[in-house]
Parts: structure tokens; sequence; C-alpha cells
């Protein structure tokens, strides 16, 4: 059984920053590519960022990029994300979820999530 772990989140205000983590635990961490997705109130899931199983390949959705950047630590199980130039728009349950694809975008390619993290920024 492989469990994921989200930690990290809270409140800011725009322009701020935050660094989210997940540790993952129950299977080879390193044979997992890993995805951030997120979830707004009324809106579906979508994706943020992913990074190889290697960590030599990463991929952002545009509306992320140049602004949060996504790495990992295999010695640690744990993949991260660090939020800068936070928005208003940004705020949302962040999700870390794990595959045996990828990096992809496709969220229904990750088998594996967690329960989430809660980001809000206030304007």
């Amino acid at each position: 059984q492989v469990q994921l772990v989200e930690s990290g989140g809270g409140l800011v205000q725009a322009g701020g920053s935050l660094r989210l983590s997940c540790v993952v635990s129950g299977r080879t961490f390193s044979s997992y590519a890993m995805g951030w997705f997120r979830q707004a109130p009324g809106k579906e899931r979508e994706f943020v960022a992913a990074i190889s199983r290697n960590g030599g390949s990463t991929y952002y959705a545009d509306s992320v990029k140049g602004r949060f950047t996504i790495s990992r630590d295999n010695a640690k199980n744990s993949v991260y994300l660090q939020m800068n130039s936070l928005k208003p728009e940004d705020t949302a349950v962040y999700y870390c979820a794990a595959g045996e694809y990828g990096p992809v975008s496709n969220r229904r390619l990750y088998g594996y999530w967690g329960q989430g993290t809660q980001v809000t920024v206030s304007s």
C-alpha cells in the first residue's frame, strides 16, 4: 500500500511564498514519477507540475511556470513544490500524486494520491 502525506499549506498574502512537501511510503519511491495537482472550490482538479523518477525532467502548467518549482529527494522519499509570487487564483487544495508513467499532466495516469493540503492566498 502506497501512502502519500502532504504538508506545508497555509494562509499567505499575495506575492508571498510557500513550500509544500509530500512524503511517500510503502513502495520504492524512486520507481514513481510524481505530480502536484490542485482543486479550487467548484472546479475540476488540475495539473500543476510533475517530475520524473530521477528528477531529471520537470513539467509545469502554463499558469505556474516561472513561479513554482517541483523537486524531489529520493533519499527522503519526498517531493516538494516551492511556490513563489503567489496569487489569489492559486488558492486551492493541493494534492501530490504518484504514478508509473510520466512526468505527465493527465491525472488519470497517477494511481496514488494524498489527502491534500489547503493553500489560501489573500489579496
